[in-house]
């Protein structure tokens, strides 16, 4: 049921999400490549790549990177986007299952997907597995609030504005996810990011249907609201990025 809505949600969102701002904020997709480092010659993989962005952002760095995504029309629009890269290969699959051999990959990434699936650590337990001892695991999504009024309130917004949002985790639990696949955090950042709150919705599938609930529940924000919350008109989230190590063998220098 999970992986149908998933695949109607970013079929909806397609075109729009691989124009938006979340997916191309500079200071973000920059600092998501200086914190995955990869070295040239390194093979990278993106689990839940939606539509290539980060993809084509650590392709010039790596020796080569595939992406890889339940979506078909996501996969079909980062082939397009990346026609000029010979070192970018996409094809359709599950995250959360790989057909991948264990240590197939110098690195792994995930950004924007922890939310989306019901069990996260078997997202994180699969990207461990595919990367060599010693390599790299990068995750990212924004953060939920630890206030349980702010915490229900956000969830709201985004299940009512994007049916296939399971839910958003706080950084404690992001944080136990890498712990509990047996990885080493090395690195983190948290920084605000400051999206079109208008843009951020009507790209949800969700909106439609649901605007006279989110719109009630955008008059209301609970003022303990602070790692997603609206300010002067924008959506502020905060956007979580991790760097682990997965144990043995060599480490980049």
């Amino acid at each position: 049921m999970q992986d149908e809505r998933l695949v109607g949600e970013f079929t909806h969102q397609a075109e729009s999400f691989n124009r938006s701002q979340a997916a191309n904020a500079r200071e973000t997709l920059e600092a998501l490549v200086d914190l995955a480092a990869p070295q040239p010659g390194e093979r990278w993989l993106e689990a839940a790549c939606g539509p290539g962005v980060v993809s084509r952002a650590l392709a010039p760095r790596a020796g080569s990177v595939h992406g890889v995504d339940l979506t078909p029309a996501m996969v079909e629009l980062a082939r397009r986007e990346a026609a000029g890269l010979g070192n970018a290969t996409f094809s359709v699959g599950d995250a959360t299952a790989l057909d991948d051999a264990d240590g197939s990959y110098d690195g792994a990434l995930a950004r924007f997907t922890i939310h989306h699936v019901p069990v996260p650590a078997r997202l994180v337990e699969e990207l461990a597995r595919v990367v060599r001892p010693g390599g790299t695991v990068v995750l990212a999504d924004h953060l939920l609030d630890e206030d349980p009024a702010a915490a229900a309130w956000s969830q709201e917004l985004e299940r009512l504005r994007d049916p296939s949002h399971w839910a958003s985790l706080p950084l404690e639990r992001l944080r136990a996810l890498g712990a509990a696949a047996g990885l080493e955090l090395e690195r983190e950042e948290i920084v605000p990011l400051a999206l079109d709150l208008t843009d951020w919705l009507e790209r949800g599938s969700g909106y439609a249907v649901a605007r006279p609930l989110l719109e009630r529940l955008l008059a209301a924000p609970p003022a303990s609201a602070q790692r997603f919350a609206i300010r002067d008109g924008a959506l502020v989230m905060t956007w979580w990025a991790a760097r682990f190590r997965r144990p043995g063998g060599p480490s980049p220098d």
